[in-house]
Order: C-alpha cells, then structure tokens, then sequence
C-alpha cells in the first residue's frame, strides 16, 4: 500500500476536529489515532519550516479524560516518526506543560479537552516560546502530511499498538517550584482550604503548593470517572458541594480547576464561587501591572477600579490575550498580565515583587490565581471582605448545549447592528434592560443599555453551543437577566432543532 497524504484543511472537515479558542477539538470517534497522528506531524512540520526548532525532541502531556492516554500514544509515535525524542510529562496541568516547553525550549502537545464532555477531547500545541497564536494556527491548516503505508486500520486505530516512554516529572516539578520560588514560607499559615479534586489533572499540584506554603488542606471530592467542570457555568450540584463543604469543615475556601488545570474555581468562606474576571482583577493589583489585557466579555469593573495604566480587551480565547500582550510588551509596557472571564491567568513579562520573581507563563493558569487570592484573603480577613474592595460590577454567564455554530450565527445575523444607531431588532428580544446605546463585535455581539447593563451572545469556539454573558450593578438583577437571556436562547434551539440544519458555508 502506498503511503496516504492529509491536507489539514480537508481533513478538518472531513473529520469535524477543527481549531476552537484555544486548539483543535472534536469528538472522541472522530479524534482517531491517524487523525491525532496527522495533527502532530502537521504542528512539527510548521515549526520546521518556520526555524522553530533546535531540538528534536517533544514534549506531550494529558488531562484524566479516558480517551487522553490513547491520543498521548498517537501524537507520540507521530513524532518518533518524524524523528523526535518523546518526553513523557506524564498527566499533568497544561500550563506545566506549557512552563516546561518555554523553560527547555522544547515543543510540547497537550492532550486535553479542557472543560468540556469526556465524549471530547482536545490537542493543545506549544511552541519553545509559548502557547500558539492564530498565525501558527493558519500555518499549521495549511500543511499537507504523509501517512506511512500500513500504519492505520481504515477505521483510523493504530496497526500496531505503540506503548508511551516512562513518565518523566521534571515538568510538574519545575511547575511547583514556580510558586513556591515565588510565594513566602507560609503566607498561608493559618488557613483552612477544601481542594475540590474531581477529576481535575490539576489536584496534586494544588495540595502541594498550599500544603507547602502553609495551609492546612482537606482533599474533597475525588472522581474516577472525568466531571466537566465549567468555569464559567458551574454546575448547581458544585454550588452545592462548595456550601456544604464550607460549613461542614469550616473552611476559608473552596478551591479547583477545571479538567486541565488552567481555569481557577476560587470560594469565599461561604462557599461562594468568585466569577473568574473578578479573580483576573485581585491578581492584576497584587502583582502590580501596568497594563491588564482581557477578552471583551469580561467584567467593567477592571476599568472602573483604575488601578492599571492601560486595559486592553480582545476577542476572546487566549491567542489573542497573548497576542495583545506580546504587542504591549514591544511598546515598552513594564508588567504585562492578562486574564480570561473563565479566570485563567497569563503573565507576559516577569513579575518582581518582595525580592522575588516569577517567571513569565503567557498561557491560562489556575494556581496563580489560587494562591494569590488565599493570600490577599488571609490579610483581608476573608474573600468576602477582599471583594467588597471593588466597584459593584456582577456578571453572571451561562450557555445552552447542543446549539451548533452556524446555527447560533444564523441567529446572531439579523440582529447585529448595521450601523451605529441601528440596535432596534435587539432591542425587541431583549428590551428588560430598556434602550440599548451601544454595540461591540470584537466577538460575538456584545450591547449596552442606557441603564449600563450588558448582554453578551456569542457562539463558542470550542462546542456546539451558545454562551450568554450579562452584567448589571446588582447580583440578584445580572442573574435575573441571565435566566431571561436563556430562555430566550433554549427557544432558539428548540425553534431550530425542528428544521434542518444549515449548511457548512452558511453563518
């Protein structure tokens, strides 16, 4: 048999695993083995081209969803073929990986869905310098790959089983050691901590770093079986568990990720979940940036607060926080940090503070923004009062599942504005918060009312689905306006499931 050749491009659509915010995701069924396979030596072949290389060796790591180590084996043996030494990192968060591969100069693929069904599962591709930005994206689409004769069932599954080398844990080791460089001996002396560990990859990190720095920490909630925590739709069973947990073992706070250890879950004393760009703005002022970037659907209260020099918002996922930093850090701004509405932390330049430093990660974190806020916590005298420090700014999301792209596009259409005055179609489904004034694309379509409410619709960029942001000056109203938004939203999908769907060209 002769060897088979991929374009990238056809074999996205041919498969359905395509490039989200933040990677390529698909389904389990359709991310087979010669499909990760052919995904791998496309991501190597653009770091060649592009002299992005200095060592033949990769690094791959994965999250505890049950197809990972099976795609971990595919993504390896396709870089044994492209004559690369496989460094195993083993199950560890993805910023780890991320660390490690900028620390060693070494490009690394991350098997992981993040947050979304253990029915799916993900590639997260990181250059020697970083995470990869839509230009490494279109590179990488644009490859055509061979196949080697014989290596592939002609239902995509390995011939030949391949097993995966030795874990090495010099990845998760430099991770921690990141913080516990960073953070002072027992900063968190004193307090009480719940780690939420489902089945996030993150877990062990967690209890190390507070345990080390001091804490006193109660393992909570382990799963065997993968839990799609959303960070930014969490889970009313969650909301539950972080109250009882609260009161049952008096704790300061809850804490967790989501299934790759890149998004924070962060409680107060209560039991109440933080909204993730609430966490992005206590982190900002901690470590002292001048300048903040932040996707558009984050919380006003970042510009309200004025504590930065300069806020620059995005569309959002990360290549385009790390883009914006990497453009601010070329005009000369000193400490660069960004942050995303699911809580996830990026730093863009080295951070110096109480004469120590930490090292730049321009990729989502989770254990940052955990510790930083324990800490600030334990010299506020709770996360309640910590918050009471900022401009009385609520946001409230949520999505509706099984709402393909194209759909929600087709829905979106007639109601973006066509000029500046022109809001009056959004106005009719959405008038609870009165006169809309204003409107935003940068992703999705964003407006606001007179009264300085928002309502932000945007289709997701990594699941069939549509996700709703809102933001008022009350919690009680944003969460009103959440309900209402999705209501809205389920009658969408329950109006479009009925008819057939629309074509790939149509948006």
């Amino acid at each position: 048999m002769m060897e088979r050749r991929w374009d990238i491009e056809q074999l996205m659509i041919r498969s359905g695993v395509r490039f989200g915010t933040s990677g390529a995701r698909g389904t389990v069924a359709a991310m087979t083995d010669e499909v990760c396979y052919a995904y791998t030596l496309a991501f190597l072949q653009h770091l060649e081209q592009s002299d992005q290389v200095s060592s033949r060796k990769l690094a791959i790591a994965g999250d505890l969803r049950s197809s990972t180590r099976r795609i971990m084996a595919a993504v390896a043996m396709a870089a044994r073929d492209r004559g690369y030494q496989v460094i195993n990192s083993g199950f560890v968060p993805s910023p780890a990986l991320a660390f490690y591969s900028i620390a060693t100069g070494l490009p690394g693929v991350m098997v992981t869905g993040s947050h979304i069904p253990d029915d799916r599962n993900g590639l997260k591709f990181n250059k020697p310098s970083g995470e990869i930005l839509k230009s490494d994206e279109t590179a990488i689409r644009a490859q055509s790959v061979s196949i080697p004769a014989n290596r592939f069932n002609e239902d995509g599954s390995v011939s030949v089983t391949h097993e995966l080398p030795e874990a090495d844990p010099a990845a998760f080791e430099s991770y921690v050691q990141r913080y516990l460089g960073f953070f002072p001996a027992g900063c968190l002396n004193g307090l009480r901590v719940g780690v939420y560990e489902h089945s996030s990859v993150a877990g062990e990190a967690l209890k190390l770093v507070l345990t080390s720095l001091g804490a006193e920490v109660i393992a909570l909630g382990h799963s065997k079986t993968f839990v799609p925590v959303d960070t930014e739709a969490i889970r009313a069973k969650d909301r539950a568990l972080a109250r009882r947990w609260s009161a049952e073992y008096r704790l300061d706070s809850v804490v967790s990720t989501d299934g790759d250890g890149d998004r924070p879950m962060v409680s107060d004393e209560n039991g109440r979940w933080l909204r993730g760009d609430i966490a992005g703005i206590l982190c900002a002022r901690y470590l002292g940036a001048d300048t903040v970037v932040t996707p558009v659907s984050s919380n006003t209260a970042v510009e309200k607060i004025k504590a930065f020099k300069e806020v620059l918002r995005t569309q959002i996922g990360s290549p385009f926080v790390i883009e914006a930093m990497n453009g601010a850090c070329a005009k000369g701004a000193n400490t660069v940090v960004g942050y995303e509405a699911n809580g996830g932390f990026l730093t863009g330049t080295r951070i110096d503070r109480e004469d120590r430093s930490l090292s730049q990660l321009p990729t989502r974190d989770a254990v940052i923004v955990v510790v930083i806020l324990l800490r600030l916590a334990r010299e506020a005298g709770g996360i309640s009062r910590l918050l009471a420090t900022l401009p009385g700014r609520y946001t409230a999301s949520g999505r509706v599942q099984e709402f393909p792209t194209e759909w929600a596009r087709l829905k979106l259409e007639p109601l973006t504005p066509k000029g500046a005055d022109d809001l009056g179609r959004f106005a009719e489904l959405f008038g609870i918060c009165g006169s809309p004034v204003e409107s935003d694309t940068t992703d999705g379509l964003r407006v606001v009312f007179e009264n300085g409410e928002i309502i932000h619709l945007r289709p997701s960029g990594n699941a069939p689905e549509i996700r709703c942001y809102v933001e008022s000056e009350s919690e009680q109203r944003s969460v009103k306006l959440l309900g209402y938004c999705l209501q809205t939203l389920e009658s969408w999908r329950e109006d479009l499931i009925h008819r057939s769907p629309p074509g790939p060209g149509v948006v």
